[in-house]
C-alpha cells in the first residue's frame, strides 16, 4: 500500500510527499492509528486503499487545508478521508469498491459524512462511481484545482457505487463483519 501511494502521489501526480528508503509514501497521519480500507487482489497484492481518521482529533483537512474552510471541522459524526490510492493498472471497478468499503464503515459505525480533499480530475470519477461531494471551499483553477468536500452515503448512493464496482451489497456488508470479527461473534451467539 505504502509503494503504490509513493508512485501515485510522488511519481505520477508529483505532490511534495516524503518516501523513505523502503519506497514507502507515509506521513504523520499514518501514525495516529487510522483505519484503512484496502482492496487486496486475488494474488494478494494491493489494488487500492484510502484512510479514515476521526475528524475529533489531528486531521488533514484542519492542519493543511483550513484556508479551504470557513472553520475546522470537527464532529464524532464526519471522519476524514485521505490517500485515496490505485495500484497501477487497477481494474476499472476498485475505485467504486473503495468507496463501497467506505460506506461500510460510514453505516455500521455511526458515520454521517466523510470529510476529504480532491484535486480537479476526481470530480469526474466521483460523479461517475454516483457519490459526488458536497465542496465547502476551493483554491486554485483548472487541473490545479483543489477542493474540500463532504461525502453522505444513502441507499441510493450506495446503490449505484455497489452496481458500479460489481459488488451485492450483502456481499459488502459481508467482508466488513468478516474484517472486525462479527462474523464469529454472531456464529458464537447462535450456537450458546
Amino acid at each position: 500500500m505504502f509503494r503504490d501511494r509513493a508512485a501515485q502521489f510522488k511519481d505520477r501526480l508529483k505532490w511534495n510527499v516524503t518516501v523513505d528508503a523502503q519506497g514507502f509514501e507515509k506521513d504523520e497521519y499514518d501514525d495516529l492509528n487510522p483505519l484503512y480500507v484496502i482492496w487486496e487482489r486475488p494474488d494478494g497484492s494491493h489494488g487500492g486503499s484510502m484512510r479514515f481518521l476521526p475528524t475529533t482529533g489531528r486531521t488533514m483537512v484542519n492542519e493543511h487545508f483550513a484556508d479551504l474552510l470557513e472553520g475546522p471541522i470537527c464532529s464524532p459524526l464526519i471522519w476524514e478521508c485521505t490517500r485515496f490510492c490505485l495500484a497501477r493498472k487497477a481494474e476499472a471497478t476498485i475505485a467504486a469498491a473503495l468507496m463501497l468499503g467506505g460506506g461500510e464503515i460510514m453505516q455500521n459505525f455511526g458515520v454521517a459524512h466523510f470529510a476529504g480533499v480532491f484535486d480537479a480530475r476526481m470530480v469526474r470519477i466521483y460523479r461517475m462511481m454516483g457519490s459526488s461531494p458536497e465542496i465547502l471551499g476551493s483554491n486554485g483553477e483548472g487541473l490545479a484545482r483543489i477542493s474540500v468536500g463532504l461525502w453522505s452515503f444513502d441507499k441510493k448512493a450506495q446503490a449505484q457505487v455497489a452496481a458500479r464496482a460489481g459488488i451485492s451489497t450483502l456481499h459488502s456488508r459481508e467482508w466488513f463483519d468478516q474484517s472486525f470479527g462479527l462474523n464469529d461473534t454472531i456464529k458464537s451467539v447462535n450456537t450458546a
